[in-house]
């Protein structure tokens, strides 16, 4: 391996070098051959990762313990439930002693903060699997589902079509480490953490990419290679939901909005899809759409993360 990643955090795309982000796409790679040529591979034997889940979740649940599995590994799920922290046990203590347990943690939680402080206590790697600022898992997936249909991700555009949530935030740190030019469509009120901006276009500017906040989603998608969108209630913004359909009706995916795009262009989505708000069944269906493929590699891309870091 090119860059040692045992016991590292994956936090944030930002936190992760270019030859790390290379590291984790090229072994996603050997590892997705591996499980379609039948071949069983277990790196991961006889080790244990635990699994908070304070967000419920298919895909991340389903191909992080299917991962570990095929890895030879043990994934142990823990619901909010299942831990004291619901009681009062802080995180750091919970840090302290998951590690004297397991060999890895993956989260997937509100707080991002809770992330970082679960990390800082940590003594094996922490896995962020989403948090209301980042889902770098997701994105990590994304980049190598384009690499796959493109070839390549350097120069490609990505325009982003909805809320600047943390699927943005993760898009732009993930095409600002790659060289990949990303635009951030969303309309007034909703734009992308100013931070998150800020430390994108820091990236950008060591690796070529560029990273452009606009409100104008004709224009956005104007010579773009891959055209993203995401729900636009998240989790836990249930009360802003009829408020949100009257900002973002002018956002949705659909066939009107492809005609303004090259006929080449693949057509994204993290999922779970809201079909008839952000995307029509007619695009998430249709021939440009890669949303399975994309959410098939979860299970590759984390199979690598977790091979490399434990």
């Amino acid at each position: 391996m090119a860059v040692d990643m045992k016991g590292k955090d994956l936090i944030s795309i930002h936190d992760l070098s270019r030859e790390e982000v290379d590291q984790i796409l090229d072994t996603t790679h050997i590892l997705k051959m591996k499980q379609k040529l039948g071949e069983i591979y277990h790196p991961l034997k006889g080790k244990t990762m635990g699994m908070i889940f304070q967000k419920s979740s298919t895909r991340t649940r389903v191909s992080f313990e299917v991962g570990m599995w095929q890895l030879g590994g043990y994934a142990l799920f823990l619901s909010a439930n299942d831990l004291q922290l619901n009681r009062g046990e802080t995180i750091a203590d919970t840090a302290r002693n998951l590690s004297r347990y397991l060999d890895g943690i993956m989260i997937r939680t509100f707080s991002h903060q809770d992330v970082v402080d679960l990390a800082e206590y940590s003594s094996v790697p922490v896995i962020n699997g989403l948090t209301d600022l980042l889902h770098p898992c997701q994105v990590l997936s994304d980049l190598f589902s384009i690499r796959e249909k493109k070839q390549n991700l350097e120069g490609l555009k990505l325009a982003y079509i909805g809320d600047g949530n943390n699927m943005a935030h993760s898009l732009m740190f993930g095409g600002a480490k790659t060289g990949m030019h990303v635009v951030i469509c969303s309309p007034s009120g909703f734009e992308p953490d100013p931070e998150v901006t800020r430390l994108s276009r820091l990236d950008a500017s060591k690796t070529g990419a560029t990273i452009t906040i606009q409100d104008d989603p004709v224009e956005a998608v104007k010579t773009a290679d891959v055209i993203y969108t995401d729900v636009w209630t998240s989790m836990g913004q249930e009360e802003e939901y009829e408020k949100r359909l009257q900002s973002f009706k002018r956002y949705q995916v659909n066939n009107t909005l492809l005609e303004n795009a090259t006929e080449d262009v693949l057509v994204m989505h993290c999922l779970p899809a809201h079909r008839g708000e952000e995307i029509t069944n007619e695009v998430i269906d249709g021939p440009r759409s890669i949303v399975f493929d994309q959410a098939e590699n979860r299970l590759h891309v984390q199979k690598a993360i977790m091979a490399l870091v434990m």
